[in-house]
């Protein structure tokens, strides 16, 4: 029976519930993948709402917001594993940001799919914004964890909120989850997340999703940045109720975020596959399930294997376990032979306790 704990209640959001009841809350991220145009946006909301998932979301600022136009130094991105290297950050958010105009449109396309449309805020004007086209939830980036003010702002809406911990120690995570909650935040969700773009496997670091939930009494996601499903779908059975996952109409058109983004029969997949992770969960019960009952007649049982007359012995010759499982359990047939037997036995016959002297 589950407790009722935060961890564990329903957070409605629209038409849809997150929690450990309910499927997957899958959010497609659409980033830059637009690639500069709202026509592009709106054909990635259609793919997103066709494949299954329950929500579309953007990214709220504009180049200024995050940084200032110097493309030297530390402005400049320099890693060569990064898939922005060579570019300064003022040129990669003025690509990749999506203009505040197009937001109204593609807001109004996904939620005539049904789909939950809302987006990342990256400072208060951006918050500000988004309350005026009604988002009913928030995401603050990995990067903003530590912006303790835009969590105070987007708290003191009330509205359900998602946070990704990439980066984050657990003293980052302990400060926002308490602006968060002090500031009017009931309804909180953490995000299990690796800020390296893609991540790999082997830092995903899965197992600390149960250690966050019960420390923080929240449920957690998973932001997911790795390439293919899998990551997603363990993620689940480790008990995430949301996943996050980049998206892209096709990685070959590029983009910003395309190398790490799913391809739309990933995406179906992984909607697919991930409510069958979460169903295969089941409970902590063991035992034989409902559906399995009618699988026991396929044990072994003893049973009679030549006819046998009344007051012959068991031997080993008469009696063997075989399926199916109507006689006795085979851990009886040493206690049943050289046993006399009460009456005329035909072959074929399950072997039980009547029938033996």
């Amino acid at each position: 029976m589950i407790c009722d704990t935060v961890k564990n209640r329903t957070i409605p959001v629209e038409k849809y519930k997150i929690g450990p009841q309910h499927q997957p809350f899958v959010i497609a991220e659409l980033s830059g993948n637009h690639n500069g145009s709202l026509d592009r946006a709106l054909k990635i909301v259609d793919m997103a709402a066709e494949c299954g998932a329950q929500a579309i979301k953007l990214q709220t600022y504009t180049p200024d917001t995050m940084t200032i136009n110097i493309s030297e130094n530390e402005f400049h991105i320099g890693d060569k594993s990064s898939p922005w290297e060579g570019k300064s950050l003022y040129r990669l958010y003025e690509e990749a940001q999506t203009p505040w105009e197009w937001h109204k449109p593609i807001f109004e396309r996904a939620r005539r799919h049904g789909l939950v449309a809302f987006s990342s805020p990256f400072d208060a004007t951006a918050v500000d914004f988004l309350e005026s086209l009604d988002v009913a939830i928030y995401k603050i980036a990995s990067a903003e964890l530590v912006d303790l003010d835009l969590i105070r702002r987007v708290a003191q809406t009330k509205k359900p909120l998602i946070m990704s911990t990439g980066m984050a120690s657990i003293a980052d995570i302990h400060e926002a989850v308490n602006m968060a909650r002090s500031n009017g935040c009931t309804d909180l969700i953490l995000l299990k997340c690796t800020a390296t773009y893609p991540a790999t496997p082997e830092e995903s670091n899965l197992n600390s999703i149960p250690v966050m939930r019960d420390v923080f009494d929240v449920q957690i996601g998973l932001s997911d940045h790795t390439l293919g499903i899998g990551a997603a779908v363990a993620a689940v059975a480790m008990g995430a109720t949301v996943i996050e996952k980049h998206v892209t109409l096709a990685r070959a058109d590029g983009g910003v975020d395309s190398a790490f983004s799913l391809e739309p029969h990933e995406l179906k997949m992984l909607v697919s596959e991930t409510k069958v992770a979460r169903l295969a969960m089941g409970t902590t019960y063991i035992g034989p399930t409902v559906a399995e009952l009618q699988s026991l007649k396929f044990r072994r049982s003893l049973y009679a294997v030549e006819n046998i007359m009344a007051g012959e012995r068991l031997t080993e010759k008469n009696v063997r376990a075989i399926r199916p499982g109507l006689g006795m359990p085979p851990k009886n047939f040493s206690i049943v032979l050289g046993r006399k037997v009460k009456c005329d036995i035909k072959r074929g016959t399950a072997i039980n306790w009547k029938l033996i002297d």
